[in-house]
Formats: C-alpha cells, sequence, structure tokens
C-alpha cells in the first residue's frame, strides 16, 4: 500500500521528517518497506528557465528550421536553433539549458547538449509542453505570458508539487488502515505517545446538499444478507473531461492511472478515506432503477476488461430495472455501464457489502481490484453516506452539475459496535509486564475506543466499526501494545526453556546432509508448497485426482499442494537462468502431498537439481559440464556418509526422465535421478541441461546407519571391466540396455552401468551416445581372454540385433 506523505498531512499537520514518521508507523505495526520520492513532473523540470525571444530568422541551409537569440535573464543572450512552426521574436518561452536531463514518455531521460545543427551553433532547447511533461501537445513551442521574468525557474512558474511517498506492508487484517484517513489516524494514536497531540482533520461534507429530484432512481436490494448497506444518489449535468492536477498529482503518486474526473473521484476518495465507490452512467439504467440481486449460474456478463464471464448464483451483482447485469458488485463493473465522455448524469453508488461473499466471487473470476481487496477484509459500515456525499461535493466541484436526487440509504438491520471487557489483571498477564492504567485509558482514547464502564477490575468498552478486527479482549490488548511499544514493555533476563530427548534425531542428519552439500557447492532454497495443477500432466506417475485441493485459492498459480518437487524446483531453475546465472546446484528439503481414497498423504524429500558447469568460472580450471555421472557421484557420497550400504541400481521407471537409475535396497526404493525430459524443461523455457535426484528422505532415514553387516567371503578371482560406446536412437532408455545385457549374460555379468550420455552436432540426428560399463567375473576361476570377448560379443550382438546399437 502506497501513502503519500502531502495527503497524510491533510489529515495530519505533522513535521516530522518522513524517515522518522515511518519509523514510528513501523512501530505501530505499519511497517514502512521503503519511502520513495515522487514528482509531479519527472526531473521537476531542474535547468529549465523562462526566456524571451529576441530575434527570429531564417536557418540558411534548412528551410524548417530557424535561429533565434533568447535572453535568459542573465544579461547574455544564446544562440538557439528551434524547428518548431509557431517560434517568433518576442515570445515569451520554456527554454531546456545546456546540461538539463528531460524525460519522455516512458520515463527515459536525454541532456541536452551543446551542439550543431546544419551548420550552426544550437546552445539549448526552445520546448514544447510533451517535452517538459507538462501535457500531450507537439504542435510547437509552448508560448507563455509576457509579464513572467526571464530567468525565473520553470518550476516556480509550473508548481511543480514534490511528494514522499510510503511503501506500506500491510497486513491483512487491518483493512482501518486502507487509507490516508486511517493511517493518519493511527499516527496520530503514536503521537500521543510521543506526548504531542494532534488535531485529526478529516474532510467536511457540510456543502452537500440536493439540488432538485429531477433524477429520481428506485433502489431495491433483493439480498440485504450480502449487501446489509446500500445508498446512492444521482449527479446530473456533469462534464465528463480531465481531472484537475492537483487530483492527478495525489493519484500519480500513490501508482494510480487517473482516468477521468468522475472515476478519478471514486479513486480519490477510495485511497482518502477508505470507502470504495462506483460511478454508473445513469443513461444505462431502464426504468431509473437499480436491483441489487443474484443471477442464475451461466449468466453472462462482459466486465469492464472485455472478458466475457459467467455468473455463478451466489454472485451479488448491481442491475437495471430490466434485471440486466450492470456490475458485479464490490468486485468489478461493466463494459457498458461505466463513465464515457458522452456521460452527462450519473448514479453514485457507496455502499457496504458481506466480505465473505466479495471474497468468494473476486477468487472465483480470478479478479483482485481495489475496491475487492478492501471489501474483502471489512469496511466501516458507517462510511458509506460520509463518502457518497464526499464524492459528490468533488465530482460538482470538478465536472459541474448538481445532485438530483435525496440519498438513498437501505440499511434495513443496523450492524452493531463489538462490546468488549478487558480484564487488568489478563492484560498484565499476556504481556508479561503491567503497563500503568492511565496510559492504558489514554492509548484506548486515542484509538477512538469507547468506555462504557471502569472498575477497579478492567473496562467495559465499544470498538469503533471501523476496527472490524477488534472483536476480542485479546485483540484489545494487541492493540494496546503496539501504541504502546513492544520495546517498551520490560522483560527478565532470566531464560526457562525445556530439553526433549530423541532417540533419533533427524533434524541432525538433515543438518549433517546439508553441510556436505553445501561444500560441494549446492544452494538450499525453500520453495512454497502450493503449486498449478496443471504441472501433474506433465508426467503419468502423478494423478489429478490425488491433487490436495485449496478451497479458496490465492491464485491459479497456489490452487493445489504439489505431489513432486520437481516443478517448484525448475521455477527456481529459469528464475536464475534468466537472470544469466546458468550453472546451478540447488537441494532442497521439503514434503510432497497427496489426497488418496484412504486419506491424506505427506513425504517428506530431498531433492538435487544440477544444471550447466560444475564449477564457477576461473582462470586456473577448466570448465566441464555437469553430467549424470557427477551427479551419481554426489548421490552415492551422500548415501554413503548416511550409512547406506549395498545399495542395488536398477533402471528408473520414473517418467520424468529422458535417462535415469533408482537406487534402491531390497525393495525400499531411495533415490531416483536422472537427467530430466526435454519436454518437461520445455514447458518452464528451460534449455539446458537439468539433473534430478529425488531422495524418499522417510525411507533413507529407516536403512540410514541401520544396514546390517553382511559378511561374506571375498571372490578369489578378479573381476574383470569392460565398457561399450554405442551409438542409440533417442528413444532408447538404459532401461532396455540393462535388461538387454542381463537376459544375454546370466552367467558372470555382474553390473551394468551407465556412465556417460552425449547428444551433440557430432552426431547423427535423432542419435545418441551410452557409455557403458560392464562388470563380469567367475567366482571359480579367472576368466581368460577368450571367455570375456565371447561374453562381449554376445552383448554387442544382442543390443544391435534388439535396439539397433552400432559400436562407436
Amino acid at each position: 500500500m502506497k501513502i503519500s506523505y502531502n495527503w497524510l498531512k491533510q489529515f495530519l499537520k505533522v513535521d516530522w521528517e518522513a524517515e522518522k514518521t515511518g519509523e514510528l508507523l513501523t512501530d505501530l505495526g505499519l511497517e514502512v518497506e521503503g519511502i520513495e520520492t515522487v514528482e509531479s513532473i519527472k526531473g521537476s523540470l531542474e535547468g529549465v528557465v523562462i526566456g524571451k525571444v529576441l530575434t527570429c530568422i531564417q536557418h540558411p541551409n534548412a528551410d524548417r528550421l530557424k535561429i533565434t537569440t533568447v535572453d535568459l535573464g542573465n544579461g547574455d543572450p544564446i544562440q538557439i536553433v528551434c524547428g518548431a512552426p509557431n517560434v517568433a521574436a518576442g515570445q515569451t518561452v520554456a527554454v531546456a539549458t545546456i546540461g538539463t536531463t528531460l524525460y519522455d514518455d516512458k520515463g527515459e531521460g536525454f541532456v541536452i547538449k551543446k551542439g550543431k545543427i546544419r551548420g550552426e551553433e544550437s546552445h539549448g532547447m526552445i520546448c514544447a509542453e510533451d517535452e517538459l511533461g507538462l501535457g500531450k501537445s507537439h504542435d510547437g513551442i509552448m508560448v507563455l505570458e509576457n509579464d513572467l521574468i526571464a530567468g525565473t525557474l520553470a518550476s516556480k512558474v509550473f508548481n511543480i508539487e514534490k511528494d514522499l511517498v510510503f511503501e506500506i506492508g500491510l497486513t491483512p487484517n487491518r483493512a482501518d488502515a486502507m487509507s490516508h484517513l486511517g493511517t493518519a489516524r493511527d499516527l496520530r494514536a503514536g503521537l500521543i505517545q510521543q506526548n504531542i497531540t494532534l488535531e485529526l482533520i478529516s474532510p467536511s461534507v457540510s456543502a452537500f446538499h440536493v439540488d432538485d429530484r429531477t433524477l429520481k432512481f428506485d433502489v431495491v436490494v433483493e439480498d440485504s444478507e450480502k449487501a446489509p448497506r446500500y445508498t446512492g444518489v444521482t449527479i446530473s449535468d456533469i462534464t465528463v473531461k480531465e481531472s484537475p492536477e492537483w487530483i492527478q498529482n495525489k493519484l500519480k503518486a500513490i501508482g494510480v492511472t487517473p482516468i477521468n474526473n468522475i472515476v478519478d473521484v471514486t479513486n480519490y476518495v477510495l485511497h482518502e478515506i477508505g470507502q470504495p465507490l462506483h460511478a454508473f452512467d445513469a443513461a444505462k439504467f431502464r426504468a431509473q432503477k437499480v436491483i441489487v440481486k443474484t443471477l442464475p449460474t451461466g449468466t453472462k456478463f462482459t466486465t469492464l476488461d472485455g472478458v466475457e464471464r459467467e455468473l455463478h448464483e451466489e454472485d451479488l451483482m448491481i442491475c437495471n430495472g430490466g434485471e440486466e447485469p450492470m456490475c458485479i458488485a464490490g468486485v468489478y463493473g461493466g463494459l457498458h455501464s461505466g463513465v464515457t465522455d458522452n456521460t452527462t448524469s450519473i448514479f453514485l453508488e457507496s455502499a457496504y457489502f458481506n466480505p465473505v461473499a466479495i471474497r468468494k466471487t473476486a477468487k472465483r473470476h480470478g479478479l483482485n481490484t481495489d475496491a475487492s481487496f478492501r471489501f474483502e477484509r471489512g469496511i466501516d459500515s458507517n462510511l458509506t453516506e460520509y463518502a457518497l456525499k464526499r464524492a459528490a461535493n468533488l465530482i460538482i466541484e470538478v465536472a459541474g452539475g448538481k445532485v438530483s436526487s435525496e440519498i438513498v440509504d437501505l440499511y434495513p438491520t443496523k450492524i452493531e459496535d463489538f462490546q468488549v471487557f478487558l480484564s487488568y489483571e489478563k492484560m498484565d498477564r499476556i504481556i508479561g509486564a503491567p503497563i500503568p492504567r492511565e496510559t492504558v485509558k489514554n492509548i484506548l482514547a486515542s484509538l477512538d475506543i469507547k468506555f462504557n464502564s471502569v472498575t477497579e477490575g478492567g473496562l467495559g468498552l465499544t470498538i469503533p466499526s471501523y476496527r472490524v478486527d477488534v472483536t476480542r479482549e485479546a485483540d484489545v490488548i494487541e492493540e494496546i501494545l503496539r501504541v504502546y511499544g513492544y520495546n517498551n514493555v520490560e522483560y527478565s533476563h532470566k531464560l526457562n526453556t525445556s530439553i526433549s530427548f530423541s532417540e533419533f534425531d533427524d533434524v541432525k542428519i538433515e543438518n549433517v546432509v546439508a553441510n556436505q552439500l553445501i561444500s560441494q557447492g549446492f544452494n538450499e532454497t525453500m520453495a512454497n508448497s502450493l503449486t498449478k495443477a496443471d504441472y501433474v500432466s506433465l508426467t503419468e506417475i502423478l494423478n489429478p485426482e490425488h491433487n490436495v485441493t485449496m478451497l479458496n485459492p490465492l491464485s491459479g498459480d497456489l490452487g493445489v499442494m504439489r505431489q513432486s518437487l520437481l516443478f517448484s524446483g525448475l521455477e527456481s531453475v529459469i528464475y536464475n537462468i534468466n537472470r544469466k546465472n546458468s550453472s546451478l546446484k540447488f537441494f532442497e528439503f521439503g514434503k510432497t502431498y497427496h489426497h488418496f481414497e484412504s486419506g491424506y498423504s505427506e513425504q517428506k524429500h530431498l531433492t538435487l537439481f544440477v544444471s550447466g558447469n560444475r564449477t564457477k568460472d576461473s582462470w586456473n580450471l577448466s570448465q566441464r559440464s555437469s553430467d549424470f555421472f557427477y551427479v551419481k557421484g554426489i548421490v552415492s557420497a551422500l548415501l554413503q556418509r548416511l550409512g547406506v550400504q549395498n545399495v542395488k541400481t536398477t533402471p528408473t521407471k520414473n517418467d520424468i526422465f529422458s535417462e535415469g537409475i533408482t537406487l534402491s535396497i531390497g525393495k525400499i526404493k531411495l533415490v531416483d535421478l536422472g537427467v530430466v525430459k526435454r519436454p518437461i524443461l520445455k514447458e518452464f523455457g528451460i534449455k539446458q541441461e537439468v539433473l534430478f535426484a529425488d531422495f524418499n528422505w522417510e525411507n533413507v532415514l529407516k536403512v540410514g546407519g541401520k544396514s546390517q553387516v553382511k559378511v561374506a567371503e571375498l571372490p578369489k578371482f578378479q573381476a574383470v571391466k569392460r565398457d561399450f560406446a554405442l551409438l542409440l536412437d533417442k528413444e532408447i532408455t538404459f532401461s532396455e540396455i540393462y535388461n538387454l545385457a542381463f537376459q544375454a549374460e546370466k552367467s558372470f555379468l555382474k553390473e551394468v552401468d551407465l556412465f556417460d550420455v552425449y547428444e551433440g552436432e557430432k552426431l547423427e540426428e535423432g542419435k545418441k551416445s551410452y557409455a557403458v560399463s560392464f562388470l563380469i567375473q567367475d567366482e571359480n576361476k579367472t576368466l581368460d581372454e577368450k571367455q570375456i570377448d565371447k561374453i562381449m560379443q554376445k552383448l554387442q550382438q544382442t543390443f544391435e540385433k534388439n535396439v539397433g546399437a552400432i559400436l562407436r
């Protein structure tokens, strides 16, 4: 949330430096994340001065250029070459002097330099209004009033406004502070604790009056549960145009783009006092009637962004007399009901909508607007009429017109303020130290909390309607504490703690593994457990029916809990690659979540992601790309560090890999590792190879350090290791090679291992190269060369016959 300091000072005449004010706001719970300087015109026209054109003659070498001499008030006229068709002697103009930086409509600056134009020197630039950011016209230079004195700074003539804007990280419960008035209320309470008492100045609406009753609208609220209070008024004879500069400057300072004077006023009041409003073109309503109701599921409605949406039966709609939808209440307006340049009369709405209903509708349609943001969190039900009058006054001020109806205010059941009893004893116990009772009363009074009763044991309190988050005694205590100051609470220097005994400390094991990975150049990542539901469609091993779905997701990208750590890891990979960091080593400890027929399941995993070069660029190291064998070595070292022995290697059945293996002990699967398939990488925009290892951490902990030592006699006869470099079709997997090898040689073949995969320009299209090792051993005698060659020949023939392999 952005708060303008100039705007804030309209409510509270505070003269503190912005940094000091920001510190106090942070102490009050409105955390200031940054303070930005904002100018109504970028650069504040620094270096631009008023000049008088003394002479203007035709450029000798260009038909469209003129040579002027301009007095800048320093007694030394300068020569400027100007291409504007309207430049003439005797004019008063704005001149950008040498060294001045001007900015285009994209905010990019360019510096005015001394130069020659068609052979004639030019020592500055006579400016058009768009070149200074004072308008959009570029038909010619700006011609100013002649009474302006040469040499006067343009920033003084055009009243450039500078502002300081606070970026506040507001917590969701503080709906009351989502405006300049709300922030000023909190700041005032904080200043009182600093012994500074200032008056809170709220905008007056006493000037509001009804001019005539020629445009009366009937209003019907059919669902008062979703719309507990609804107010409206009509204003006619308005002129839609640009807003005055003071409104535009305020909105621009907080990042809101001005649209027209009517819409700008509704946005202005929204950010000023926190009440969303909506202006409808009155001519678009049939029978001058407003109906607030729900419509059947499937009803089509086109919103302001041009998107046709299907309504749900619980979506509250603003409809016209013909019961046609005009606006999604509290969320988004309709394409055909808003204010346009041709609008001459409006129906102005100010309402209090049910927060739960608005939140469901906004999330259902994937919409997040300034209005829904506030309605979802709860606004002040007593503010609607005041805000309506405030907006009506401003509209008449900036657009003309007159109020043409009485205010309609439908409020059948008044929302009562919360009543809370504050126990001093409980307050002291929760805070941990007593706060003087008079200080407590002063804090509560500064927060507009009223006293119903005062006893020795506590206070009976009425909470103001705008504090929808303060409903319990604990909430009141929190309010007292944040204004009093957490740093002002005295605390004991004695620390009490309990020590728990655990026979098996899995956190310690995680730290051991993390330290080993960090020593190998890995960085730990912590990804969100919420992810996109569509990711499961990238692999057949994950089932969409097993998704744990959020009932009320924050967005479509956070709709389900992850079934795999792969996809969130790939998001981190592409994030780094896009920022020129392509040599990556990541690891993450995290959980996966599944919804099976038997119930919900959580599983702990450790995942590794490796991509790019093994080491950072260095003058004394030759670069080597990370490959399958490199990652397998890292995985094997981790398992050995954890005491996992006798690991069996088999081809993986996991279809996320183009090449991969599974490491296991018996039937207990420990790790899947391999090269991630290119189609999956393509979904994330990753063009380089990514190697991925997925540890089933719970299984690793089961066998880690607990493997029984089996003693077996060492083979008396030496094993022999031979390698093949096989040229294969890309579709062939290591699993096929592995199985064919053991089918061909069951007696003496002990191990088959893949230690390198190559795909590159030197190979034929659609081909890849496998480097496969074979361990051959006879436990009863030493194998001779003939036997070994016979076995290897049998393997070669098997691969050639079954998968078309070619020995490289």
